[in-house]
């Protein structure tokens, strides 16, 4: 975990994200991506924007340099915070969409983790506009811890890893492992029954128990089982009853009509949960 990308738009929000994002810097000798997206009104070309470009070709072009010296401005002004101090912090200003770009971004700079801020969404936002940060889940390849509030310290001691155990998420597994043993955590594996798609206890923690035994977990593990109406609620209840640090899951990215009609569990969890969730693509 070398490459840490922290999309911003200098709220407080992002200076939440941005402060875990500073402390797992240090703990893994990490680089931060310090990322903010400027986008252009529809009545600006970006055409003139650039060094190899004509400045005067747009109309719109001294409105867009004042929104760029004012964020080389917010930048100057963040990287001046303690907390940052002896971290190596790479800032860009790009003008695209802010979902689109932070996706472009990752990929370009082969980022290992995104940490991003978010105050969630609800009622019409969450089911036809949504959040960046939720879109960012749904699509990125790359692992996506999302902070809601103020963390103080960030040392998760306790990380609910939420699945159904499957085949198909050993791959993703062994990165959540690779999180989880860079804090020395206990990942608590949880398996959530309900009515729909109910398992033994006996063979829900068999096969947690199987799925687990081909990982070098390094603090071990504990195997549970939690009922619930839901799947979402039993994340959150569960991480409620042993007041977990953390919640991971793996997502599947669902788009377009499939994601409307069946939605998305980790995404209803970074909109509705406080604590941090990080996800993990399938």
């Amino acid at each position: 975990m070398k490459k840490i990308l922290v999309p911003t738009d200098f709220s407080d929000h992002a200076e939440y994200a941005l402060k875990v994002a500073a402390q797992i810097a240090r703990k893994n000798n990490a680089e931060i991506y310090l990322l903010h997206m400027l986008e252009l009104p529809s009545h600006v070309s970006d055409d003139g924007i650039g060094e190899s470009k004509a400045v005067g070709a747009s109309a719109g072009v001294p409105e867009v340099m004042f929104f760029m010296e004012k964020t080389r401005e917010r930048f100057q002004e963040v990287l001046n915070e303690p907390y940052l101090q002896g971290i190596t912090i790479v800032e860009a200003i790009q003008f695209e969409k802010a979902f689109d770009g932070i996706i472009k971004h990752s990929k370009k700079h082969d980022i290992d983790l995104v940490v991003m801020g978010s105050h969630g969404a609800s009622g019409f936002q969450e089911m036809f506009i949504g959040s960046n940060t939720e879109k960012v889940v749904r699509t990125s390849d790359i692992p996506v811890l999302v902070i809601k509030k103020e963390q103080g310290e960030f040392n998760p001691q306790k990380f609910v890893f939420a699945s159904d155990f499957s085949d198909e998420i050993k791959k993703p597994f062994a990165k959540v492992v690779e999180f989880a043993n860079s804090f020395d955590t206990h990942l608590h594996l949880v398996l959530i029954n309900t009515p729909s798609d109910f398992k033994s206890t006996h063979e829900a923690e068999k096969t947690i128990k199987n799925f687990a035994a081909s990982f070098d977990i390094k603090n071990n593990y504990t195997a549970h089982v939690y009922n619930d109406v839901n799947v979402e609620k039993g994340i959150l209840h569960f991480a409620n009853s042993v007041n977990a640090d953390l919640i991971g899951m793996c997502t599947h990215g669902r788009k377009g009509l499939a994601h409307f009609f069946n939605g998305s569990v980790s995404e209803d969890l970074v909109n509705h949960a406080v604590r941090p969730v990080i996800t993990f693509k399938i």
